[in-house]
Formats: structure tokens, sequence, C-alpha cells
């Protein structure tokens, strides 16, 4: 599978990096993870333009990973939606469910979901851990660093990396896995989504498999 466009980088270490997998030399398994998670942060970042929607609709063309039948089926529904799918449509539903007039209908925010407020510990304990990380945060970002599209975005600049799996296991059950699950939930039920219900179920399927995976070192 291809790296997706990845969002605007949260890190400025990060700014010229290259997401080409076979280049940076990742086996296939680490360039399947790094990408899923560059296509969940490239489309939860910001709705996507024609230039992603022409991406995402070929995905299904894709090599299929082994053991994830839920998952390719969720990226073979994603790949459909975007063929069916215009860019400025999905400008409308991304502003119904992420902002709204005050508030969308969604907060996808790592803080919301575990404390029910923004801006609370959960987001100070992520700031030192991507301190620790080697990560600085952008001056042209200005959303907190626990939106879940830049916590999709850190996961696959670790993989990217070469971070060893006992770190990332880590950062995604500190400050991803323990709340995404109910994110994407609440995404796929969401009155205001249509495309998007199927990056939920595409998100669920990935969370799923990823929390199978890192667990492998527990």
């Amino acid at each position: 599978m291809m790296n997706p466009p990845l969002s605007p980088e949260i890190a400025d270490r990060h700014a010229s990096l290259d997401t080409d997998q076979s280049a940076s030399g990742l086996d296939a398994e680490q360039a399947h993870r790094a990408g899923f998670y560059g296509l969940l942060a490239a489309l939860l970042r910001d709705a996507p333009d024609g230039d992603v929607l022409a991406y995402v609709a070929q995905l299904d063309d894709a090599a299929e990973p082994p053991g994830t039948s839920e998952l390719v089926l969720a990226l073979k529904m994603l790949a459909l939606a975007s063929r069916h799918s215009s860019a400025s449509a999905l400008r409308d539903e991304y502003h119904t469910l992420f902002i709204g007039l005050g508030r969308g209908e969604l907060v996808p925010y790592g803080s919301w979901y575990q404390t029910g407020f923004l801006m609370e510990k959960p987001l100070s304990l992520l700031r030192s851990d991507l301190a620790r990380l080697g990560f600085e945060r952008a001056t042209d970002v200005h959303e907190p660093e626990d939106h879940v599209a830049a916590l999709c975005e850190v996961m696959s600049l670790l993989i990217q990396d070469g971070v060893a799996r006992e770190p990332q296991q880590q950062f995604f059950n500190n400050h991803l896995g323990a709340w995404a699950p109910a994110f994407f939930h609440d995404l796929a039920t969401a009155h205001g989504a249509v495309f998007y219900k199927s990056v939920a179920r595409l998100g669920l399927a990935f969370m799923q498999v990823e929390t199978r995976y890192l667990s492998l070192l527990d």
C-alpha cells in the first residue's frame, strides 16, 4: 500500500520527510502500518481535496495485507466512497462534523474523550512524551496536539523513523488506543457523516489490528 499524502506535520524536524516507504527501508508490514496511519491523518486533518480523493479511490487495487479481512474490506469501501464523492461536498461534510457553528458534531481530541474537557491533563502528558521523542510543535499549527489526526501522524512518523516497537506501543496505549475506538464509533453513527462513515469503519478496523499487533509485546 502506498503511503498517502501526510497531513500538516506537527514536528519541524519532519518538514521534509520522504514518505516513500521503499526508499526509507521499511519492510512491507511496517510500510502498511505507516500508510494506514498516514491515510487516517490525511482524511481527518482536513476535508480531502480532489488529489487526495483520486489517490484514495485507487487504494482498493493495493496489495492486501494478510490476516486483515475487515481492514481490507473497509479500505475497499473507502475507495468506493471516494469515487462517488466530490471535494466540495466533503468540505461541507467535514465542516458539519468537526467545525460547525461554534462546535461540530464531534470533538476529535483526546482530552475531550478522556476527561470531557479540552486542554486537560492528557494533553499535558502528551506534550511531555512528544518532547521526549524529539517532536517540536510547528509554529504554523494552532490545533492542540491531541487531535486524532495529529496522533495518527505521529504514529506514522515513528514507524517511518524506525522507532522500536515498545515506544510505539507506549505512545499508542497512552495517547490513542484508549479513546480513538470510541471516536471512530461516534463518527460512524454521526448524523452528518456520509463519506466519513467509511473513514470511521477503516479507523475502527485499523485500531483493532494495531491493538492486537502491539499487544504481542506483552
